[in-house]
């Protein structure tokens, strides 16, 4: 049992030596900024809800908010596992 392990372990580590353990470098991306990307967000009409997000169980600091307005999205501060969950109606 333990020496089906070790080659099986053996085998695989062979393998990724084989292979390099990567693949091919692509190229065209020396000059291209890819520490940031900017994206348009998906549209968010006809919904309506919001994520508060308090700093501890006592609800009392708000530390951030993501949502959508009926077809503006909200998004600031930070999320933590402290949450409420409002929804509504688009008019």
């Amino acid at each position: 049992m333990q020496a089906g392990r070790f080659i099986s372990g053996a085998l695989l580590a062979a393998g990724l030596v084989m292979v390099g353990c990567g693949g091919p470098v692509e190229e065209g991306l020396e000059g291209q900024e890819l520490t940031s990307q900017e994206e348009a967000l998906p549209n968010c009409n006809g919904l309506n809800y919001e994520y508060t997000y308090y700093s501890d169980a006592t609800y009392t600091t708000v530390v951030g908010v993501r949502g959508c307005d009926c077809s503006y999205w909200a998004a600031w501060g930070k999320i933590t596992s402290f949450r409420e969950y409002v929804s509504g109606t688009c008019w």
